[in-house]
C-alpha cells in the first residue's frame, strides 16, 4: 500500500528542467544553476498543533507547502524544489488525493517540483523541505537592521489567530470566511521577498507572532525595535469581529500570519510604496529601529503596551 501511495504521488508531480531524476529512486538528482547559492528550509506540521483536527486535506496540503515557501520568501529566494514526508494513520488514497490537490496547486503557482520524500504509518504529520536559489551574498537575513530604519509588514495581521479562537463557532472546513481562509491557506509572499533583495536591511516571516519574530530580528541585529501597535494593519473582518485590545493581541502575538516583516532605510519609503503598488500588496510601516535592545510596543497615545505573551512557544507547558 505504501508503494501505491508513492506511485499515486509520482503520477501527479511535475518536474522542472533542472530535475535530472525525481521521484522513484533512492534519491533525487538535481542541477542547481551556475552562480547561485542554494537556500534550504524545512517545517513540520502536526495535527492538533499546527492545524485543527478535521481540517480539509487540500488545506493541509496547501499550508504544508505555504509555510515553507514563506521561509524562502523571507530570505529573498526563488523557489525550485521540495520533498515531502507524510505520516498517516491509514493509507487513504482519497485523503492523499485531496492533500495533493492543495499541495500541488500551490507548487504549480510557484514552479516548485516535488522531487522525493517518504510515507509512513503514524499520527497525522507532514514534513516538507523546500529548496530555492539566491544570488551569492544577497540573501535577506534577520541580522542587518540598523538604527533609524523603518519597520514594515506585508498584508494584514491577526486573521489566522482569530480563526483559531473562533473554532467553536466556525468548525474547520465549514464556512471558510475570510479569517478561516487565512488560517487554512496562507499566502507566501515570494514575489515580495524577491523584490526586497537589495532593498531591505533585514527580514523575517511572521509565523510565531509579530512580537516574538521581531524579537529575533532585534537580537540578531543588536538593536531595539519600537512597534506602533495601533498602526498594525487589520482586515475589515478582524476589525468588525473583535474589540480593540483583543484585536491588538491577536495581531501582535497570535501568529500563523506568514506575512513578511522587514526593515529599510528611511530614504527608501518611496521604493516601498512603489513596490506595494506594483505587487498590489498592502505594505504598512509599523515601527522604527533604534539603538538598544529588545522590542517595545506602544499605543497611539505613547503608552507602553504588552500582551500576556509575545507569541507561540513550541514547548511551553499549558500554552
Amino acid at each position: 500500500m505504501e508503494f501505491d501511495l508513492i506511485h499515486r504521488i509520482h503520477q501527479r508531480a511535475r518536474n522542472r528542467d533542472d530535475v535530472v531524476l525525481g521521484i522513484g529512486d533512492d534519491a533525487a538528482l538535481l542541477q542547481p544553476p551556475a552562480g547561485r547559492q542554494l537556500v534550504v528550509a524545512m517545517d513540520t506540521l502536526n495535527a492538533g498543533v499546527h492545524f485543527p483536527v478535521g481540517t480539509m486535506a487540500a488545506d493541509i496540503g496547501w499550508k504544508a507547502l505555504a509555510v515553507n515557501l514563506s521561509d524562502l520568501a523571507a530570505m529573498g529566494a526563488e523557489p525550485a524544489w521540495c520533498t515531502l514526508s507524510l505520516s498517516l494513520p491509514d493509507a487513504d488514497p482519497a485523503w492523499v488525493d485531496g492533500f495533493l490537490d492543495g499541495f500541488l496547486d500551490l507548487a504549480d503557482r510557484h514552479r516548485v517540483s516535488l522531487v522525493g520524500g517518504d510515507t509512513t504509518r503514524g499520527p497525522l504529520s507532514v514534513c516538507v523541505t523546500v529548496h530555492g536559489f539566491i544570488e551569492p551574498g544577497s540573501a535577506l537575513r534577520r541580522a542587518g537592521a540598523m538604527a533609524g530604519d523603518d519597520v514594515w509588514v506585508t498584508g494584514t495581521l491577526g486573521d489566522a489567530a482569530a480563526a483559531l479562537s473562533r473554532l467553536h463557532e466556525v468548525p474547520p472546513g465549514a464556512g471558510h470566511d475570510e479569517m478561516a481562509r487565512r488560517l487554512d491557506r496562507p499566502t507566501p509572499r515570494v514575489g515580495c521577498g524577491r523584490a526586497l533583495v537589495g532593498l531591505a536591511h533585514a527580514a523575517i516571516d511572521i509565523s510565531d507572532g509579530l512580537l516574538a519574530d521581531v524579537g529575533h530580528v532585534a537580537r540578531a541585529s543588536g538593536v531595539s525595535i519600537r512597534l506602533e501597535v495601533d498602526a498594525l494593519p487589520a482586515s475589515d473582518a478582524l476589525g468588525e469581529a473583535f474589540a480593540a485590545d483583543t484585536r491588538r493581541t491577536l495581531q501582535a502575538s497570535g501568529g500563523d500570519d506568514y506575512e513578511l516583516c522587514f526593515t529599510t532605510p528611511v530614504d527608501a519609503r518611496h521604493r516601498v510604496a512603489a513596490l506595494s503598488e506594483t505587487l498590489g500588496l498592502r505594505i504598512t510601516r509599523i515601527g522604527t529601529v533604534e539603538a538598544g535592545e529588545g522590542v517595545h510596543a506602544t499605543l497611539a497615545d505613547g503608552r507602553a503596551w504588552q500582551p500576556a505573551r509575545n507569541g507561540y512557544a513550541h514547548f511551553e507547558v499549558g500554552r
